[in-house]
C-alpha cells in the first residue's frame, strides 16, 4: 500500500512539472513537499516492516518451545511405554494335537499293538526382562492323553487298574494342586568378563531347559536347546555358565559352557515320622548330580563343529536277586555307580557353496557318542561290575521338501552297542527313546507350514533292538541280553511308531 502511494506521488510530480507552467519556485516548493511526504511513508513503511520482523520472531520463539514440548511429550510417552513393556511377562503359546499308532514285536514273534492314541500338548512360554543384563524365562506345561487314563491308582484311594477319571477336573473340588513347570531359570548376560571386552558371557540358574538339544531338534521342529541331545536329554535342575572365546581367540564361533545339576535329591519330607526334616533319607537313593561341559571350536555359521562331556554320578536302579526278570521289593530304586559320556559332533548348515539352492538348504549332522560306567564296589550296572563301555552312531539330513514349499523333510539313523547308555528319558516318542537304541533306528519326517501359526508333521519312527535294556535304568535290572536269548522271549525285538500333528505356535 505505502510504495502504491510513493508511485502516485511520483507521477503527479511528473505531471506537475510537464503540464503547468510554473516558477522555479512553485516547482522547489512542491518538491520539497513531496521529498517530506515520501520521508513519511518511508519511515511509516520501516515502522511496518520492524514490526512484522518482531512478530516472526515472536512466532520462532514460540514455534521452538512447541517443538521442544512435543519432543519432551514423545520422551514421556517412550518411557510410559518401555515402563509398562518392563511390567508385563511375555507370553507365547505352543498348542500341539497329536495322534500317535504304536506297535510292538516281542523277541517270540508276538505283535502288539495300539492304533489310535491321541493326546494333547500345550506349552506356555514366558519372559521377562527386568535390564539389559538380565532376564527370566519359564514354561509351564500340560501334556496328557485324551479323555481319562487306565491306571493303577491305589496310592490315591481308587481301585487298582481302573479308570482315572478326568471329566470334571475343573469342575470340582479338589485336593490336587499341582502346576507342572518345564522351565524355569534367570539368565545374566554381559558384553565384558572382568573387564576384558573381547570376552562375553552368559549365567543361568533354575529349571534349564535341557532337552530338544542339537541333533533331536529338527526331528522335534524346535530351536536347538542346551545339551546335545546325543547324550542327554532329560529336564534338569542346575546352573550354566557360557563364555564366548571367538573375539579373544580369532576362531570363528568358538565358546564354552559348563553345566551342573541335580536330578535327585535325598531328604525327607515335612513332617517326618522321627521329627528329622529334610535330613538325609537312609532308606532312598542318594543324590544324583551330574556336570560337564559343552565345548564348540569352530563355528564360521555353515560348519560347526560340537562336544559334550559330562559325568553323572549315584545312578539309580532297581535290583533282581532272584534272578527271575523282576525289580524286587516293589521297584524300589538303589545307587549303583557313575556314568561318563562324551559326544562329537559335526554339523553343516547348506552342504557345499552355491551347488544348488536345495543343497544350500540342506542341514546334515554326524555325531558319535560313548558311556562308560564306573560300578561302586560290590554293584553291577548294566547288568556287569566291570567297567563297560558302550558306543553310538547318529547320521541326520534336514532338507527342503522338492515338491511342496514351506515344508521340511528329515531322515536319521543311529546305531548303538550292547552297553551304550544315554540319558534321553525325555525324547519326545512313544516308543521309548530311538537314541538309546542298542541296534538299529530309523525316522523320517515331514514338517509343514500351514499358516503363519499352524504347522502339520508327519513322522514315522523303526527301532530294531539287538540287545535288551535299552530304555531301563542302570542297575543289573537291566542286563543286556540278545534277542536270541530264551530269557528274552518277552522282550521288545521291534518298536514302530507313526506320529500325526498339528500344531498352533505364536
Amino acid at each position: 500500500m505505502i510504495k502504491k502511494q510513493l508511485l502516485a506521488l511520483s507521477a503527479v510530480a511528473a505531471l506537475s512539472t510537464t503540464s503547468y507552467a510554473a516558477t522555479d519556485a512553485d516547482v522547489l516548493k512542491q518538491l520539497e513537499a513531496l521529498k517530506a511526504q515520501i520521508a513519511q511513508l518511508e519511515a511509516k513503511l520501516n515502522n511496518q516492516n520492524k514490526k512484522l520482523e518482531d512478530q516472526l520472531k515472536n512466532q520462532d520463539k514460540k514455534l521452538v518451545k512447541v517443538e521442544k514440548k512435543v519432543k519432551k511429550n514423545k520422551e514421556n510417552i517412550t518411557d510410559v511405554k518401555i515402563h509398562d513393556a518392563g511390567d508385563n511377562i511375555k507370553w507365547d503359546v505352543d498348542f500341539r494335537t497329536q495322534v500317535d499308532n504304536v506297535s510292538y514285536k516281542l523277541a517270540n514273534g508276538e505283535k502288539r499293538t495300539n492304533d489310535g492314541i491321541m493326546s494333547n500338548r500345550l506349552w506356555l512360554n514366558m519372559k521377562f526382562q527386568a535390564d539389559e543384563n538380565s532376564s527370566f524365562f519359564g514354561t509351564l506345561s500340560y501334556n496328557k492323553l485324551y479323555g481319562d487314563n487306565r491306571a493303577d491308582i491305589t496310592n490315591a484311594g481308587g481301585t487298582a487298574n481302573n479308570a482315572s477319571f478326568d471329566w470334571i477336573t475343573n469342575e470340582a473340588a479338589t485336593n490336587d494342586n499341582e502346576v507342572k513347570v518345564k522351565e524355569a531359570f534367570w539368565l545374566y548376560s554381559n558384553s565384558s568378563f572382568l573387564g576384558n571386552d573381547d570376552i562375553s558371557w552368559t549365567a543361568s540358574v533354575g529349571r534349564r531347559p535341557s532337552t530338544d538339544g542339537l541333533g533331536i531338534n529338527y526331528r522335534a521342529d524346535q530351536e536347538r536347546k542346551s545339551a546335545l541331545s546325543h547324550t542327554v536329554n532329560v529336564e534338569f535342575d542346575g546352573l550354566s555358565a557360557r563364555f564366548n572365546l571367538d573375539k579373544i581367540t580369532g576362531v570363528p564361533g568358538m565358546w564354552l559352557k559348563f553345566c551342573a545339576g541335580r536330578g535327585l535329591t535325598n531328604a525327607k519330607l515335612r513332617f517326618s515320622s522321627d521329627g528329622t526334616d529334610y535330613l538325609e533319607d537312609n532308606d532312598t537313593a542318594e543324590n544324583v548330580d551330574m556336570a560337564g561341559i559343552i565345548f564348540v571350536p569352530y563355528d564360521d555359521g555353515q560348519y560347526s563343529v560340537h562336544m559334550n562331556y559330562a559325568k553323572a554320578w549315584n545312578l539309580i536302579g532297581n535290583k533282581d536277586r532272584n534272578g527271575d526278570g523282576m525289580a524286587d521289593e516293589n521297584g524300589k530304586f538303589y545307587n549303583f555307580g557313575d556314568i561318563e559320556l562324551a559326544t562329537v559332533m559335526f554339523k553343516a548348515f547348506g552342504i557345499g557353496n552355491g551347488i544348488s539352492d536345495f543343497l544350500d538348504d540342506t542341514t546334515f549332522f554326524a555325531s558319535y557318542a560313548m558311556s562308560k560306567t564306573d560300578p561302586d564296589s560290590g554293584e553291577m550296572m548294566l547288568g556287569s561290575s566291570n567297567t563297560e563301555r558302550g558306543h553310538s552312531y547318529l547320521l541326520g539330513l534336514n532338507m527342503p521338501c522338492p515338491i511342496t514349499d514351506d515344508a521340511r523333510i528329515g531322515v536319521e539313523w543311529n546305531k548303538g552297542s550292547k552297553y551304550w547308555r544315554s540319558i534321553t528319558y525325555g525324547e519326545d516318542t512313544m516308543v521309548g527313546s530311538k537314541i538309546a537304541a542298542r541296534g538299529t533306528a530309523w525316522e523320517v519326517y515331514r514338517h509343514q507350514k500351514l499358516t503363519d501359526a499352524l504347522s502339520f508333521t508327519l513322522r514315522y519312527t523303526k527301532i530294531d533292538y539287538d540287545y535288551t535294556g535299552s530304555n531301563g535304568f542302570f542297575g543289573d535290572y537291566g542286563t543286556p541280553m540278545s534277542m536270541g536269548n530264551p530269557q528274552a522271549a518277552t522282550a521288545v525285538e521291534e518298536a514302530e511308531n507313526f506320529t500325526a500333528n498339528i500344531r498352533y505356535r505364536f
